[in-house]
């Protein structure tokens, strides 16, 4: 029993038996291996190389217009930013302009209204006066009558 494990179970022949058909297998996988590469493998390589290719450059488009839709809103912010300002300074000046106009037909009114009042004033200091001019000697004949009723009698 001289026989290896692999033989024996082959019944006294060889499980790998090497002849002439072993490099005729091996021309045939180098030829089917040649043809597969050049018309399977290489194009599909290829294609995965134009798929990898374009998604990277429809990344790089997006990041690109990412990139310039950011600048575009900052741009779009600083805008309204510098209108609002303007906006702001506008209304400042309107209520500055306008509480100018306020403070000047309040002057207006307040000096025609003092006007008035002095005027009203001296008409009545006026009218006092002549009011007293006529009713003082009114007053002396009138002060003897009530006198001279309470007394019964003549004042001088």
């Amino acid at each position: 029993m001289d026989q290896t494990p692999i033989v024996s179970l082959a019944g006294g022949h060889p499980l790998i038996d090497l002849d002439l058909t072993v490099v005729v297998q091996f021309v045939l996988f180098l030829v089917l291996f040649v043809i597969a590469n050049r018309y399977l493998f290489q194009p599909y390589l290829q294609l995965r190389e134009r798929r990898k290719a374009g998604i990277e450059g429809a990344r790089a488009e997006a990041e690109r217009m990412t990139a310039q839709a950011d600048a575009k809103l900052a741009d779009y912010e600083k805008q309204l930013t510098v209108a609002r300002d303007r906006a702001n300074e506008e209304a400042r000046n309107i209520r500055l302009e306008a509480a100018a106009a306020e403070r000047k037909v309040i002057d207006q009114a307040r000096g025609t209204a003092q006007q008035a009042i002095d005027q009203a004033q001296a008409t009545m200091q006026r009218e006092t006066q002549e009011a007293r001019a006529q009713l003082m000697p009114q007053a002396d004949a009138l002060a003897r009558a009530i006198t001279s009723k309470l007394l019964g009698r003549e004042v001088a």
